[in-house]
């Protein structure tokens, strides 16, 4: 989960200004537990446990389910985030960096060879049949929000309106991504390799393939439950440090060894026969998971007063 400094995220803050409750996510990051379960744990009643769950609930930092039993229904808590980011204002206001914006749907790669599982839709519908990589070639595909595969890669090809009189600093690259599991497996690792310009700028290891009852805030009513819900929002950064994703370092790769001023690239995501996860990709647009975007491209410059 990636937050920042304002009044939207108070409820995060909130739910971890509890002894108690940080003890609850110690629990959960072992095992799923029920509210008996941890009240049990930290000698509490259960009324006064179901105020904590709540609490982390609201906050996006468990999920719940309820489960059936011999005694009745038993609400289920699991861990929903693998770690939290916070971002401090910028000393640098965002609106004195100028950049150019390009947004690529995600049904607009210009190349791709997959295996199943696959498949994708727009949203409203499915397009074709599951686990049928020719419907990949369907005609319909420009208009997908939401593909998936279990190996292999889809590549796009992004325009680039920098001006001759304009010196790139930084690429930014962000997506909601998952892993590709049958039906929905938050412990369902996989290996996403990008390509930039036939670069390989670096490899994240998704953790899984979210679902399972939790639906995405943007996901389609009639997209199944059972299926994949929601994804990671991932932020790619390349510049003259290196190429880094979510702050954390990937690889040596810097700006000026992608050819970055030529009229267009080409960005691959894959997941590769040989890495050590294959555990599938899916990609989130506007109109499906958490964050309601397509595939975004900024490229931040500054201006050349010697061009």
């Amino acid at each position: 989960m990636k937050i920042d400094v304002t009044d939207k995220w108070l409820p995060v803050y909130e739910a971890l200004a509890s002894a108690v409750r940080i003890e609850m996510i110690q629990l959960l990051a072992k095992q799923e537990m029920n509210v008996k379960e941890l009240a049990q744990a930290l000698n509490l009643s259960s009324a006064i446990m179901t105020m904590h769950v709540k609490k982390l609930e609201k906050a996006g930092l468990i999920n719940t389910t309820m489960v059936s039993s011999r005694g009745g229904a038993k609400k289920v808590c699991s861990l929903a985030v693998e770690g939290l980011e916070i971002a401090f204002p910028s000393k640098v206001l965002p609106q004195n960096r100028d950049y150019h914006l390009t947004e690529v749907s995600v049904g607009h790669y210009t190349d791709f060879q997959i295996e199943p599982t696959c498949g994708l839709a727009t949203v409203e519908s499915v397009i074709g049949i599951f686990d049928e990589p020719r419907y990949f070639l369907d005609p319909e595909r420009v208009n997908a929000k939401i593909l998936w595969f279990g190996q292999g890669y889809v590549e796009y090809k992004v325009p680039n309106f920098l001006l001759r009189t304009e010196e790139p600093v930084e690429l930014e690259v962000s997506m909601e991504i998952s892993s590709e599991a049958p039906f929905a497996n938050e412990n369902w690792p996989s290996d996403i390799t990008f390509f930039l310009n036939g670069i390989h700028v670096g490899t994240w290891t998704s953790p899984g393939d979210f679902g399972g009852g939790n639906r995405g805030k943007y996901t389609p009513d009639w997209w199944w439950n059972e299926i994949n819900q929601f994804g990671l929002l991932k932020v790619l950064k390349i510049n003259d440090k290196g190429t880094f994703i979510d702050g954390q370092k990937l690889s040596e790769v810097t700006l000026d060894q992608l050819d970055i001023k030529q009229k267009q690239w080409t960005f691959r995501m894959a997941v590769m026969d040989s890495a050590q996860h294959v555990g599938g990709l899916t990609i989130f647009g506007s109109g499906f998971g958490n964050y309601n975007q397509d595939i975004n491209f900024k490229l931040y410059y500054e201006k050349n007063t010697q061009a």
